[in-house]
């Protein structure tokens, strides 16, 4: 069961216990059912009221009965960005490998392997680009970013993620985000990949609509946000909560399960999204409309209409515009570009650029169609024609200039080297006695 809306003021109980939300007030000196109020603040108290976001959750125990937290292995989560040198070319992977379980458990936390990045969690200000390759679920552990927000994109088998807030079942062609602090554990159902977009001191909103109206894009109605769900389960062996805080990852142990929330309400919670929902708007006439049309959610920086990061789809979509090359045009951006597929081909890139796989264009760095794609465009029929059927490739586009880490460039062993060949082909087409034809 989910409530529909973009960051809406909800409110939730779970049906086993009638009544447990406060009427009339957050903090009452006694809560029903002897629970503990507990607000999750996702914004500074005195921020306009239209950004400002939180929650109060009404819990068997409160989150603050924990032992100390203590360092933990990082595995390949990182947030330093000056392992290897710069690297402007373009860069393209194959597809992440995941682990077998008959070989290795690994759960999402141990899965996390971070690709590039840029900016700093301390300072509240930038971006890390994830992916996580599983294969078993969490057992009496969950995950706390205090870092920032992560907007998780499966690839590979869905993720049952249960939260503070309720459960969410998200498949492929599906996303969710969850908010800075939020706890949740996943569980998966085999060989598990996704993509996930982290960013430090902004969270994701619907972008603005301009000229195209009221509606468009990402609808709000169509995300959705868990119903409360509890559990009172004691672990007396140890229940573990890993903790992401300033780019390291510490952990500590309580004897209880932190989805214990009975009920809540506000507006900071987590919520899920299907691309499939998404309405597309395109050009009819001639030439491209900028890609920003196909923009689902954005974090915006603190300059006017400049993103930390959008997060980007290519859906299915008909392709009708006259006297146009109809495919991405070369391109230099002064955004970074990281685009993966969830499933199908990529229009620009029919071969190369596979599911589960993923391209980084750096900043100003050239990009474009490859050989083949060029030349069969070129000449195609301007016949009405769908374009990406069965495919939805997305871009994680931000104003930051990422590094890319040791393990990105070296140590997953993925990285393409041969990118750079399918545009080596592209030929001189150059006529300087090229006339205008006669009308």
């Amino acid at each position: 069961l989910y409530m529909s809306g973009f960051g809406n003021e909800f409110a939730s109980e779970d049906p086993r216990c009638p009544g447990s939300l406060p009427e009339g007030q957050n903090n009452p000196q006694v809560c029903p059912y002897g629970l503990y109020a507990e607000q999750l603040s996702g914004s500074a108290f005195t921020c306009p009221r239209s950004t400002n976001k939180r929650s109060w959750l009404y819990r068997i125990l409160p989150s603050v009965r924990h032992k100390p937290f203590t360092p933990m292995s990082c595995g390949d989560l990182t947030e330093n960005w000056n392992e290897v040198e710069p690297d402007p070319n373009q860069l393209r992977w194959k597809p992440f490998n995941i682990p077998k379980s008959s070989e290795k458990k690994v759960d999402f936390i141990s899965g996390l392997h971070t690709v590039c990045g840029a900016g700093d969690s301390k300072s509240r200000n930038g971006i890390a680009i994830h992916m996580y390759t599983c294969n078993t679920s969490m057992i009496d552990k969950c995950f706390q970013n205090a870092d920032g927000d992560f907007l998780i994109v499966p690839q590979q088998g869905e993720i049952l993620i249960t939260t503070e807030f309720g459960k969410m079942m998200v498949e492929p062609n599906e996303i969710c985000v969850i908010q800075q602090g939020m706890r949740f554990s996943v569980d998966v159902f085999g060989e598990t990949r996704g993509y996930i977009l982290e960013v430090f001191g902004a969270h994701f909103e619907l972008p603005d609509l301009g000229p195209i109206g009221a509606n468009g894009l990402a609808n709000p109605r169509d995300f959705q946000t868990p119903v409360a769900w509890y559990e009172d389960r004691t672990v007396a062996t140890g229940y573990t909560i890993v903790n992401k805080y300033q780019g390291k990852l510490f952990s500590c142990q309580q004897d209880f399960s932190p989805f214990n929330v009975v009920a809540w309400h506000g507006n900071y919670t987590p919520y899920k999204y299907n691309l499939e929902n998404f309405m597309v708007i395109n050009c009819v006439a001639f030439d491209h409309a900028d890609p920003s049309i196909f923009t689902v959610l954005t974090a915006k920086s603190t300059r006017p209409g400049v993103a930390i990061a959008d997060f980007v789809i290519f859906p299915p979509r008909w392709g009708v515009a006259d006297h146009t090359f109809r495919p991405p045009y070369y391109h230099r951006n002064c955004m970074s570009e990281f685009m993966g597929l969830i499933k199908g081909h990529y229009e620009a890139k029919e071969e190369g650029f596979q599911p589960g796989g993923a391209s980084l264009h750096s900043i100003m760095t050239p990009h474009g169609p490859d050989v083949d794609c060029f030349e069969k465009n070129s000449t195609a029929v301007l016949k009405p024609e769908r374009v990406a059927e069965g495919t939805m490739a997305f871009m994680f586009e931000s104003s930051f200039s990422m590094a890319v880490t040791k393990w990105g460039l070296d140590t997953c062993h993925r990285l393409d080297k041969s990118y750079y060949k399918c545009w080596e082909a592209l030929k001189n087409h150059f006529n300087p006695n090229w006339k205008p034809s006669s009308k």
